[in-house]
C-alpha cells in the first residue's frame, strides 16, 4: 500500500452482489459515478476510491492490503481461507443481501439420501473445492471434488460428477437440473470485510475513514428494520396509544394547535407495522404515516 492514498474498498463488478453493494454505498451517503466499463471511481465527497473487481478477487485484494475493505460473499472469504495469511481478513459486518447456501445435491434418482451415503471416490463437482473438501473430510468421506468454475448442475448430466456442491438461493435452477439436496455445507451473503491484523503498518493511517465508512453502512442496515411513526391523536388517548407502540424509547408526544389534539412520534420495528397500525386506529390514531428510516445510529 502506498503512504497518503486514499481509502480502497473492493466491490463486486458483476453478478448478484454488484447493485444491492452499489446501493448500499449510496444509501450510506458516498456519491460517485458508476459504469461497467469502470475499474475504479473516486467517490466525490470522501477521501474513498472504489475498486470493481470479481467477487472472487476481493477477498485477494484485501489480504494483501491493495483495499482495505471490501464486499464479498461470506463463502467466498471461508472458501479462502487455506491457512495462508487470510485468517488476518474477517467479517465486520454481515449486509443481508445475496443470501444463499452452499448445498450438496446429486440426481435425483441417486441411491445417496444423506452425506453419509458418499461412496468411496465418488466425483462432486463444485465452484467452492476448499469447503467442499473440508465438509466431507470432516465426515470421513474419501470423494474425489473436482472443480468447476460455472454450470456445476449440469455436471452430473455430462457425466463429469455424481454430485454437485453449489449455490442454492431459490432451488430453482437446481430443480430444473433435475437435482435434488442432501445437505448444507454454509449458509453465506454478502458480508463487509477487513484486516483484524494489518499486513501493512500504513493501514493505521484509514483507520479513522475505515469507522466512518462501518458506522455509516451500519446505520442504514438498522434503518432498514425500522419505520418512523406519526400520528395524531385526540390528548385523553396519549396513554393508551403510546402503550402500543415498541419503540427504542418512550414515544415523543407533542401537543398541536388544534385543541386537545397531539402528534405521536416513533421509530418501530419494519415488522411491527403490519399488526401496529389497525391497533393504533382503533384506539383513536389519525392521520397516521409509516416513513422509510434512511439511516440510524441508536
Amino acid at each position: 500500500m502506498m503512504p497518503g492514498r486514499s481509502l480502497r474498498i473492493a466491490v463486486p463488478n458483476k453478478g448478484r452482489l454488484r447493485e444491492p453493494t452499489i446501493a448500499l454505498l449510496r444509501e450510506a451517503g458516498l456519491s460517485f459515478e458508476q459504469s461497467e466499463r469502470v475499474l475504479s471511481v473516486r467517490v466525490r465527497n470522501a477521501g474513498i476510491e472504489l475498486l470493481f473487481v470479481r467477487a472472487e478477487d476481493v477477498v485477494d485484494l484485501v489480504e494483501n492490503g491493495v483495499a482495505e475493505l471490501g464486499v464479498t460473499g461470506l463463502d467466498l472469504l471461508e472458501e479462502l481461507r487455506r491457512g495462508n495469511g487470510t485468517e488476518h481478513v474477517a467479517t465486520l459486518l454481515p449486509l443481508g443481501y445475496g443470501r444463499c447456501a452452499l448445498t450438496v445435491a446429486v440426481p435425483v434418482d441417486s441411491p445417496v439420501r444423506e452425506p453419509e451415503d458418499f461412496g468411496h471416490r465418488m466425483v462432486v463437482a463444485t465452484s467452492h473445492p476448499n469447503l467442499t473438501g473440508r465438509y466431507f473430510s470432516k465426515l470421513g468421506s474419501r470423494v474425489l471434488v473436482k472443480r468447476l468454475r460455472g454450470s456445476v448442475e449440469v455436471a452430473p448430466k455430462l457425466g463429469f460428477a455424481s454430485a454437485v456442491a453449489d449455490l442454492v438461493s431459490t432451488g430453482s435452477t437446481m430443480l430444473v437440473n433435475g437435482l435434488r439436496p442432501v445437505a448444507i455445507i454454509m449458509a453465506s451473503e454478502a458480508v463487509l470485510i477487513g484486516t483484524i491484523t494489518a499486513p501493512d503498518p500504513n493501514l493505521n493511517q484509514h483507520q479513522p475513514e475505515i469507522e466512518r465508512v462501518v458506522t455509516a453502512i451500519e446505520s442504514v442496515l438498522a434503518g432498514r428494520k425500522k419505520r418512523y411513526l406519526l400520528l395524531n391523536a385526540p390528548r385523553e388517548m396519549t396513554e393508551m396509544i403510546t402503550a402500543l407502540i415498541p419503540g427504542l424509547e418512550a414515544p415523543t408526544v407533542i401537543p398541536l394547535a388544534e385543541d386537545g389534539m397531539v402528534s405521536i412520534h416513533s421509530v418501530v420495528g419494519r415488522d411491527e407495522v403490519w399488526n401496529l397500525l389497525p391497533r393504533l386506529k382503533s384506539a383513536g390514531g389519525q392521520d397516521i404515516l409509516v416513513l422509510p428510516v434512511g439511516q440510524l445510529i441508536p
